[in-house]
């Protein structure tokens, strides 16, 4: 059990709404996976965003993206931003897992669209991992909206896995 020593937002697991759990509580980590933290606070368990880890005394995740000078969004940086988050459940990036199909960036509007699937159509962390995604993009320089996009089509298959996703899962023989 560790107190926090800040507020700190947190996701509601499975639900995704996001909450902030005030400097001083008692909170229990239950799971440290992807940079991420599970805790259960009050009876229900939420999801700590690694960069904000020193709210629960771990050290912080920091992204830091340097500014492009024109003012436009990187969209390299924002699959830079996107690989630094992991499924709930495995340790391996949304991006090597292949679960990123599409990053759309429309300069004029300061907005990226990104369309993802999940391991299963059934998984109960896909707010999460939403959640998690529009987080993780909003912190690329000059990104003012991020929308998420869940798609099932074409369906995930464990193929669209990176090589060292799948020697990293044991899946690659």
């Amino acid at each position: 059990m560790v107190v926090t020593e800040r507020d700190c937002k947190a996701r509601l697991v499975p639900a995704g709404q996001v909450s902030t759990i005030p400097e001083g509580e008692f909170v229990t980590i239950t799971q440290e996976l992807g940079g991420n933290y599970t805790i259960m606070w009050r009876g229900n368990m939420y999801r700590i965003d690694g960069t904000d880890a020193d709210a629960i005394g771990r050290k912080a995740m920091v992204l830091d993206f340097p500014s492009p000078n024109d003012g436009n969004i990187d969209e390299k940086q924002i699959w830079e931003a996107l690989e630094t988050i992991y499924d709930p459940e495995i340790p391996i990036n949304l991006v090597s897992l292949g679960l990123i199909y599409q990053v759309a960036v429309d300069q004029d509007q300061k907005s990226v669209s990104v369309n993802m699937t999940l391991t299963a159509p059934g998984c109960g962390m896909g707010p999460v991992l939403v959640g998690d995604v529009e987080y993780r993009v909003a912190m690329v320089p000059n990104v003012d909206s991020v929308h998420v996009a869940l798609v099932f089509d074409p369906p995930w298959s464990r193929d669209m896995m990176s090589e060292e996703a799948q020697l990293e899962a044991g899946l690659f023989f």
